[in-house]
């Protein structure tokens, strides 16, 4: 088994952000969440899926790791099937994490300027980026890929997924999934 160095997390800046969030967060999201910091401070590579139904709060399940991954001093790469989600999850993350230092960018076909953006990636500029397969094109590198995270992994292949593990030093892993919907025979 991989082993990975152990992320310290300062439970009371997460515990004060979750407290500060204009919404309260169900039992389930914060089991999910305790067990993610588990992972994340164990010396275990996490691979974790997280599966709900639409709107039952994934993604802020997996703002608050990448918030831990953060204070743990590296960077999340959140990896997306569209566009439209990108720049949906990219607005969400600049509003929820306004009041910290978390710098925040998108990365899409459509980005202007990706080279600098591509720079600033690699210098530790960017503590948390958003984007379609984008993330994995092979003149991205990270200084210091910790989490990656992907929404609705299903419309990944094993390759891309593997492709966006491989620019990280054993990143911990977080799948996102809607319940799939049971179809009759």
């Amino acid at each position: 088994t991989k082993t990975k160095n152990k992320k310290n997390i300062d439970e009371d800046i997460i515990n004060n952000f979750i407290n500060t969030l204009p919404f309260n967060l169900t039992k389930d999201q914060l089991t999910t969440i305790n067990d993610i910091k588990k992972d994340l401070t164990s010396n275990k590579i996490m691979n974790r899926l997280v599966q709900g139904d639409v709107g039952s709060g994934k993604t802020i399940v997996a703002f608050i790791a990448s918030y831990m991954n953060y204070l743990a001093g590296y960077q999340t790469a959140l990896m997306v099937p569209t566009e439209i989600l990108a720049t949906q999850h990219y607005k969400n993350a600049i509003d929820l994490f306004k009041k910290t230092n978390m710098n925040i960018e998108i990365i899409t076909s459509s980005t202007k300027k990706k080279q600098e953006k591509y720079k600033k990636l690699e210098l530790g500029e960017i503590d948390f980026i958003i984007g379609t397969q984008s993330l994995i094109q092979d003149n991205i590198k990270y200084k210091n890929l910790g989490l990656i995270i992907t929404d609705e992994q299903h419309r990944f292949g094993v390759n891309q997924r593997q492709k966006l593990k491989e620019k990280g030093n054993y990143p911990d892993i977080l799948s996102m999934s809607a319940t799939p919907i049971p179809r009759p025979y």
